[in-house]
């Protein structure tokens, strides 16, 4: 045992076992990781394009860079699985997370903002795995809701980024943004700094060959489900903010991310306690379908009352559908299932910003369009998992 698993095993038996002290902590780790880290850049992005000299191209650019860099960390998690184990590793991405925001402000050289969103997506995804691998080890046993509420972190994270941006954005410039969300990262990631990593379990080899017999064919059809779904999501989590301004005007898009985030944050719960009465995969079906309809929404219908259904829908379905996928996975016995999607995930949304590129120069109506095209054949991919598929109510 090296210094490193001995330090983490220390900080795991010192830390509380209660379930809302994991939530807490769990939901600050994606709060920051998630929440702020990745998405503050969504509500951003216009002030850049307006203040820096970013075009709609370079801004696509930047969004790949992050997403590469996720893909990498959601690779750390398949090849090296001590990793998904390591407080360590989790506080370091957090910290070297902080550093990226932080320093965004400091050049205005399009490959340097490249490099730091590229190490900002990997360090998390390196937290994202981590975070929801503990969540999914800690609460086991206890009420779906309580992961829900986990989840929500990323709601609390996307809802404080982006009223920073509607406060600053009319009495400072946008390199103030990044600075203040390297702040919030910073105390998000104190308040998560002692979470118990998951612990390494020994699956009875009986139980092992059932999963694999009975259960990989449903996971490659949810492992193009999320896929895809990371196609679909991504676009219109990146531009949803800029194609809103374009139309309805800068508060109005700054004012929809915000709900995004506010309807993200109960979200979690919600469609966990709906799991409770209804199959998981048919209500990932239905919030897949839902979240099309929100992306398409801003597209066909100008005018800030659509914006404000779109940003609802879109901020009420995405975490669900993430929160609902990783568990069908984690009930499916998939070895380091969370690892893997998430990396499928993260192939999607490098996919998703180089698709719609070419379509950037007339405007973002007909990205999102794409955008929801792809998420409906999320949607019918899923619907293979409807098929015989038997939960249980707690978090797997």
């Amino acid at each position: 045992m090296n210094a490193v698993d001995s330090a983490d095993d220390l900080i795991a038996s010192r830390t509380p076992t209660s379930p809302w002290v994991t939530v807490g902590q769990v939901g600050a780790a994606l709060a920051a990781s998630m929440g702020i880290g990745r998405f503050v850049y969504t509500p951003v992005l216009p002030l850049m394009e307006a203040q820096a000299g970013l075009t709609p191209s370079a801004g696509a650019a930047l969004a790949t860079a992050n997403y590469l860099g996720y893909l990498v960390g959601a690779l750390a998690g398949i090849v090296l699985p001590a990793v998904v184990r390591s407080a360590a590793a989790m506080r370091v991405s957090l910290l070297i997370l902080t550093a990226t925001l932080a320093f965004m402000p400091v050049t205005s050289n399009d490959t340097a903002w490249a490099v730091l969103r590229c190490v900002a997506g990997a360090t998390s995804a390196m937290v994202f795995v981590i975070a929801v691998s503990a969540m999914h080890s800690n609460l086991s046993g206890h009420a779906a809701h309580l992961s829900g509420w986990a989840f929500g972190g990323i709601g609390a994270g996307i809802a404080l980024s982006g009223l920073v941006v509607l406060i600053l954005r009319s009495m400072s410039t946008w390199g103030s943004v990044w600075w203040a969300a390297a702040l919030l990262t910073l105390i998000c990631t104190l308040a998560a700094w002692t979470l118990t990593p998951e612990r390494a379990r020994t699956v009875p080899t009986a139980e092992r060959r059932r999963s694999h017999e009975q259960g990989h064919r449903r996971f490659g059809a949810l492992f193009i489900s999320y896929f895809l779904e990371g196609v679909g999501y991504i676009i219109a989590g990146t531009f949803l903010v800029a194609a809103i301004d374009h139309t309805a005007g800068s508060f109005a898009g700054s004012g929809a991310w915000v709900l995004v985030g506010l309807a993200a944050l109960p979200s979690g719960p919600l469609w966990a306690l709906l799991g409770r009465r209804w199959s998981r995969p048919i209500l990932l079906v239905i919030a897949l379908v839902i979240q099309a309809a929100g992306i398409a929404l801003p597209a066909v219908a100008d005018g800030i009352w659509p914006a404000l259904v779109s940003a609802f829908l879109f901020g009420g379905t995405f975490l669900g559908i993430s929160q609902m996928s990783l568990t069908i996975g984690a009930h499916l016995q998939f070895p380091r299932a969370v690892a893997i999607l998430t990396t499928g995930y993260s192939l999607g949304q490098i996919a998703g910003p180089l698709i719609v590129t070419p379509l950037l120069s007339d405007g973002y109506h007909l990205a999102l369009l794409v955008a929801s095209g792809i998420v409906l054949a999320a949607a019918l991919a899923a619907a293979v998992l409807t098929v015989r598929f038997r939960q249980r109510a707690t978090v797997e």
